[in-house]
């Protein structure tokens, strides 16, 4: 009981963008992975806003079935907010809704909720552009857990509440278990996909492996036996479903020979280490992609909370100059990032080299605990907690 009060209870960063943007949005859209807490959220929103909400989970035949005349019934409730859950199942409604919104265009006419991006949406239907403001949802952040796990704890289990939030370690691998199952055999059929399952549970096996490296899609269509565009195509749906995240290569108006592939990384920690079958720390410290795993979790908690409209690259060299995560904050500065397991890290040159090249207005190296300290030529050397409380905020 105590871990379910935690659950509904949590404050998640996103509530007041959201918020906001009901403001003066007609349309907002709650995206992200299943179990990611959005029907929590929006359930906690219709407390906030100010104009009375309608709420329809499209996978309860009921409500399902309420939206067979959708023109009709949605247009008996133009006074409401009208929230869809699980939209992805009726992709045909998006044109109906842009009609609706043309004809009464007011703050919150509706909020959308799926388990899909923006991207997988419209291969299925029309878009909403120019009257919809996206969010995504990502599983529970550092931040949002702090007091209640330890950073150690969020980072072996990951963000899922089904996972983080299980009483036991059991109990946290098999709820995984079944998150790959029904998004390989349940997920992407109901969106209209036909992927073999043992091909794509492969796939990301293989992905949990390559983590943090450079993304060679060829190497894992020879791997699994498929063509490259095949695993170009399965990468996009993964993508899509927020499971993983490509990190672009950052080469705008640098003289130098570059890496120009993107990084790939499963989004979620904890659903990376159970595909690697590590289920505590001990054999997380033992574990050679301990420092890529550690890579991963520091990129994906800063990008949840960094300012919005940041942009995020690495940057590498052909000669070994490199940057874990390269920021770009909304006034156009430039943040260097390094990530180091460690509390006493050693610098490399590459990551000197990269300053000189670059000339960034601030320089990190993010740790997993210790002081925060300054080293010379503008380095600041701190834990992620440390960064993301105090100095995530200065840069935007």
């Amino acid at each position: 009981m105590d871990n379910l009060y935690f659950y509904y209870m949590i404050e998640r960063l996103l509530t007041r963008q959201i918020l906001r943007d009901l403001s003066w949005s007609p349309i907002v859209g709650l995206v992200g992975s299943r179990q990611v807490g959005k029907t929590t959220l929006v359930r906690h929103l219709q407390t906030l806003i100010t104009k009375p909400s309608l709420y329809l989970d499209l996978e309860l035949q009921e409500d399902f079935f309420k939206l067979e005349d959708a023109q009709s019934y949605l247009s008996d409730h133009t006074d409401k907010c009208v929230i869809i859950d699980e939209i992805q199942v009726r992709p045909e409604l998006f044109a109906l809704l842009r009609a609706l919104t043309d004809q009464h265009r007011v703050p919150a006419r509706f909020v959308l909720l799926g388990s899909s991006s923006p991207h997988i949406v419209k291969l299925n239907s029309e878009t909403l552009a120019g009257r919809i403001a996206y969010h995504e949802l990502p599983p529970f952040s550092l931040s949002e857990i702090k007091g209640r796990y330890t950073q150690e704890q969020h980072w072996l289990r990951g963000g899922f509440p089904g996972s983080l939030l299980a009483p036991e370690p059991f109990i946290s691998r098999k709820w995984l278990d079944d998150f790959i199952e029904t998004f390989i055999h349940r997920d992407l059929a109901r969106l209209g996909f036909q992927v073999p399952a043992g091909l794509l549970r492969n796939l990301l096996s293989m992905l949990a492996h390559v983590h943090g490296g450079l993304l060679n899609s060829s190497s894992l269509a020879n791997s699994i036996g498929v063509t490259h565009p095949t695993v170009s195509k399965y990468i996009e749906l993964l993508e899509g479903s927020f499971l993983i995240r490509r990190l672009p290569p950052y080469f705008k108006n640098i003289g130098k020979r570059l890496v120009k592939s993107p990084k790939v990384y499963l989004r979620d920690s904890g659903l990376h280490h159970h595909l690697l079958r590590i289920s505590d720390m001990e054999q997380l410290r033992g574990n050679p992609i301990i420092g890529a795993s550690w890579e991963g979790y520091v990129i994906e908690q800063i990008i949840r909370e960094a300012p919005e409209f940041s942009d995020f690259y690495f940057y590498r060299t052909h000669n070994g100059a490199e940057v874990d995560l390269l920021m770009i904050t909304p006034n156009g500065k430039i943040a260097c990032i390094e990530i180091k397991f460690s509390i006493s890290p050693s610098i490399s040159k590459g990551f000197y080299q990269s300053i000189s090249d670059l000339k960034p207005d601030y320089s990190y190296v993010i740790t997993p605990a210790g002081e925060a300290f300054n080293r010379g030529e503008g380095l600041r050397v701190c834990p992620l907690q440390t960064f993301l409380e105090e100095e995530l905020g200065k840069l935007g």
